[in-house]
């Protein structure tokens, strides 16, 4: 069944797309991501806009992320101070993304530019993931990432009037959150993800934030963000397709459901080493798409 897209201006058949809402949500429930990251470039590969995969995607993170942030806010894992200070920061990127967007719109580079950094963010993802669960499994000489514990960065220790994060038992300046969140506002408007797989590492690593509270914070600053996002987006980009977000949404919630039982029968290296090579692909195959020749080099399009 064939169901038109109103704002990307083309039918696309609707059971794929909830095909696809589902199996990003199984990946989504096995390895606690937004996958907006996997969602947008599989959309662009379908043939919707860019501009179009970007925005709408930023509403099945929404989506994705309201149960996942209740349950940790009900066992107590959410640091509220400081979700609340990475959304101030996170919102301020997503009207300077915005901007960025809307700039690139004009000069006619933004689907180059989204599938560029695509790319270099995928490669850089997926390489890390790769290493670390080789390491995990043994079949690579290193030490794994819970070697080295979270501790303060020195930039971050650095940074003058701090405040106490009592959930995350922290003492630092809220400087630091505040910049994370803005760069990942920013990410969440030009590439239309959540930025959750950046913000975790980020928390542990340079705020020195303790494991238990991480996840929830993380889901409950990507909650905000994103739905501020797709709101930016309505408003300024007019790229958010209701249509198409709602085909996302509902294979999205049912995969993430079966997706989160997968996590409980199959060894997560294993399942972490799968992810890194569905990254890698989907990074090779962004990447010769930026450098093959198309059947049809000139299209027209009526807006």
């Amino acid at each position: 069944m064939h169901v038109y897209l109103p704002i990307a201006g083309q039918s696309v058949n609707a059971l794929f797309i909830v095909i696809l809402g589902f199996l990003v949500g199984v990946l989504s429930g096995m390895f606690g991501i937004g996958g907006g990251f996997l969602t947008t470039p599989l959309l662009i590969f379908y043939g919707i806009p860019p501009t179009v995969a970007v925005a709408s995607a930023t509403t099945q993170i929404t989506g994705a992320s309201v149960s996942g942030a209740m349950v940790h806010m009900r066992r107590g894992g959410v640091d509220l101070k400081m979700a609340g200070v990475m959304i101030v920061g996170g919102l301020l990127g997503s009207f300077v993304g915005a901007a960025l967007f809307r700039m690139l719109q004009a000069s006619g580079q933004v689907d180059v530019v989204i599938s560029f950094l695509y790319v270099v963010i995928l490669v850089g993802i997926g390489g890390l993931m790769l290493k670390d669960s080789l390491v995990a499994l043994g079949l690579m000489s290193g030490k794994t990432p819970e070697a080295h514990g979270p501790r303060h960065n020195r930039w971050v220790a650095s940074l003058p009037l701090r405040w106490r994060f009592y959930s995350s038992g922290l003492y630092i300046s809220p400087v630091a959150p505040l910049v994370i969140g803005f760069g990942a506002g920013v990410m969440t408007v030009l590439l239309g993800i959540g930025g959750g797989f950046i913000l975790v590492p980020a928390m542990i690593y340079l705020l020195g934030m303790p494991a238990r509270v991480v996840i929830g914070t993380s889901l409950v600053m990507i909650l905000a963000v994103s739905a501020g996002t797709t709101m930016v987006h309505s408003l300024t980009t007019r790229a958010v397709d209701i249509v198409l977000a709602a085909l996302l949404l509902v294979g999205g919630v049912i995969g993430a459901q079966y997706g989160a039982l997968l996590t409980t029968r199959m060894k997560p290296d294993y399942l972490r080493l799968a992810l890194s090579a569905i990254i890698l692909l989907v990074a090779l195959r962004m990447f010769l798409g930026l450098f093959w020749r198309p059947d049809e080099i000139f299209s027209i399009e009526y807006l």
